[in-house]
């Protein structure tokens, strides 16, 4: 029925079919255009002709084209309309209704939506996992106006065959929400292939007793394919550089925070993900942490993909590149290429110390804020530039962690910040730059490491290097390559014992050292000056003078870091003259700074641990000291004075360990030395 035009006395007829479509508009139910307008702005968009007696022209009506998506969604539900139901011959609308409680995740609100849903679902399982059974099942919408079950939704219900934890469930939805805000960011940068994973929430059945809960997912109608697993595993009939490219992009662009592996599904549509963590104690017990990291670079080789996105290539082995090989040559022959442009992979620039889910939420906060910049017109600036502006940073660390605050002042969104950022204040211009890092070196870290959080030690070492970084401690890359060094070692990858590769052992041990490892660092240290060693243990290396030298850099370095192992050697040595390098020398002056290093240690190491294992107690030290000062030598001046002082803390510290006889040893070789000053003070009178 046409709506004809209405007449109101003293007024200019209005006909209602002419409205312009600038409000908005809905679907009726006839599937036509519904276009909705405010009287208001169409009175006042049209003041010119109503305030004249003339009558209206009748206004052309323009049909709104359809944008090539919206008709690409009307032609896929016409034909999934058209379409057989594959479950219509396991007749599921004759099952009984049942009422569900459905518990939805909402990622960006973290938050959970409570429900109601009718559902139909199937007495015996379909389908059986390591762990899950899968059940079919029909859900009606709680919009639908129809009660025919035939053309109700597909669905798969999932359930536990062992009993877990009610909350495992929950722990499963928020992993697999979580890895889809992943897969959204990984498609937001434009590579060939765009990916999804499967929207899942708990249905939990009220009615039932026990009210026992269950994974829902759509269903997905295809081949199955399981592209590589939370272990390294990776199928070489099923190789694609789509799914291995997204693991890797996930590393790289979370700033190493964690990585989405267990890639499998249909197509590029994907269910069932797992997160592993750079903590290692989020989500579920699938999260095998940074050796979960190491399982994936094991087998993983960079593709078309991957150089595309500017991801770059883990550091491996010669010979494990040589294993390699095949892989790359089946990733070559894959059908998917890089056409076009795609964006680079930069790093969420947050602080160091923020969790691995909330660096989920913040790449949610940065998209929020890159849309909301594209709707105001204000422009980011483009990838490959530092941003112009930013916070003063806390500590080296920082640096390049904080947004441009230019776009932000107004903004909603900057309740969460400090989360994010902390809270930092502006440098004023007048304040000096000679601080930690000039204002250009402040830049120029920025932007090394928003841009290159990268998969490469060599790169790593550099971003160190920039900010000034602690010599040990903090790199999730080196725990990744110290987990490598322990698989290799164990025999990960090998067939046997027999087979163990470890020169790629040695090798993944060493790069765990430079990117600051401190266990790494001391096994290195120790081996090459032919000390026993926790980490590869039944590897040694030739004693050589050059391996000494190697040796006792490396020691130097874990010393510095604040092991007392190491102070305790490098003093020891230069204070005998035994383990030094052909080109280090006995000094006591370099002997007697570690041993004060080694009294003053008593705080955490860079690694947040306390070696309190006093093989030599601080008295004993301090008694060396005072004879190393009473005797002099070797580049050391002798001081009776100071020997008094330190025999007089050694016997306080012995007296405090209960060592009777060796305190009162230590009082009289003080009362020794106090009398040699005496008796150069009357030889100098």
């Amino acid at each position: 029925m046409s709506s004809q035009p209405i007449s109101i006395p003293g007024k200019v007829k209005t006909n209602f079919n002419s409205l312009p479509p600038i409000a908005g508009s809905i679907d009726d139910e006839d599937g036509s255009m519904v276009n909705l307008v405010s009287l208001v702005d169409f009175i006042l968009q049209n003041k010119d002709t109503l305030n004249t007696n003339e009558p209206p022209q009748p206004a052309t009506i323009k049909q709104a084209r359809t944008p090539p998506l919206k008709k690409k969604w009307k032609r896929a539900i016409k034909k999934s309309l058209s379409m057989d139901d594959p479950w219509a011959s396991f007749h599921l609308e004759d099952i009984k209704t049942e009422r569900a409680t459905r518990h939805r995740y909402h990622s960006t609100k973290q938050t959970w939506v409570i429900d109601e849903v009718n559902i139909k679902m199937a007495t015996e399982a379909f389908a059986h996992g390591a762990m899950r059974e899968c059940f079919r099942l029909k859900k009606k919408s709680n919009f639908a106006k129809s009660r025919d079950w035939k053309h109700a939704g597909n669905f798969v219900a999932k359930s536990y065959m062992e009993t877990v934890d009610r909350q495992v469930y929950f722990q499963d939805v928020r992993l697999q929400m979580d890895a889809k805000i992943w897969g959204e960011e990984y498609s937001r940068h434009n590579p060939p292939k765009k990916v999804d994973i499967c929207q899942m929430c708990v249905l939990e059945m009220k009615d039932r007793p026990g009210k026992p809960l269950f994974h829902l997912e759509n269903f997905i109608e295809g081949e199955y394919t399981k592209y590589n697993s939370n272990s390294g595993f990776v199928r070489d009939e099923a190789l694609r550089q789509t799914p291995q490219s997204f693991s890797h992009f996930t590393f790289e662009r979370s700033g190493h925070k964690l990585i989405v592996v267990d890639i499998q599904g249909v197509g590029d549509l994907w269910t069932d993900p797992q997160i592993h963590t750079s903590t290692g104690t989020e989500y579920n017990e699938g999260n095998l942490g940074t050796r979960g990291f190491a399982l994936f670079f094991a087998t993983h080789a960079c593709n078309e993909i991957c150089r595309s996105l500017d991801l770059t290539q883990f550091d491996l082995h010669p010979t494990e590149f040589r294993d390699h090989e095949k892989v790359v040559q089946l990733q070559r022959n894959s059908d998917t290429h890089v056409r076009g442009s795609t964006y680079h992979c930069t790093r969420a620039r947050t602080r160091p110390s923020i969790s691995p889910m909330d660096v989920t939420q913040f790449v949610i906060l940065e998209r929020q804020i890159s849309m909301s910049e594209s709707s105001t017109g204000s422009m980011s600036p483009p990838v490959g530039s530092p941003p112009p502006d930013f916070f003063e940073p806390s500590s080296p660390d920082d640096i390049s962690m904080s947004p441009r605050d230019s776009h932000l002042s107004e903004s909603p969104m900057l309740t969460d910040l400090p989360r994010f950022f902390g809270n930092r204040r502006r440098r004023g211009v007048s304040e000096s730059d000679s601080d930690t890092l000039s204002r250009e070196d402040e830049r120029a870290a920025m932007f090394m490491n928003q841009q290159h959080k990268a998969s490469s030690v060599n790169q790593e070492m550099m971003m160190r290097a920039k900010l000034n970084h602690q010599k040990a401690g903090g790199s999730i890359l080196g725990q990744i390559h110290l987990d490598l060094a322990r698989y290799h070692e164990i025999g990960r990858f090998a067939e046997d014992e027999n087979d163990r590769n470890m020169d790629a052992a040695l090798y993944h041990l060493e790069q765990a050292a430079k990117c600051g490892v401190l266990e790494a660092i001391i096994g290195m240290a120790r081996m090459y000056v032919q000390l026993p060693h926790d980490v590869l243990e039944e590897m040694s290396v030739d004693d050589t003078d050059d391996n000494i030298a190697e040796g006792l850099e490396w020691m130097e370095i874990a010393a510095q870091a604040g092991d007392r192992a190491s102070l305790l050697y490098l003093a020891k040595a230069y204070d005998t003259g035994n383990g030094l390098s052909s080109h280090r020398e006995r000094d006591w002056t370099e002997a007697t700074h570690w041993y004060q290093e080694v009294l003053e240690n008593n705080n955490e190491d860079d690694e947040g641990t306390f070696d309190a294992t006093m093989d030599d107690p601080p008295y004993t030290i301090q008694a060396r000291l005072a004879e190393m000062y009473r005797e002099g030598g070797f580049d050391l001046e002798a001081s009776p004075t100071k020997a008094g002082d330190l025999y007089n803390e050694a016997a306080e510290g012995a007296m405090a360990a209960m060592k009777g006889r060796l305190s009162n040893k230590y009082f009289m070789l003080a009362e020794e030395c106090y009398g040699e000053c005496e008796e150069e003070e009357e030889e100098g009178e």
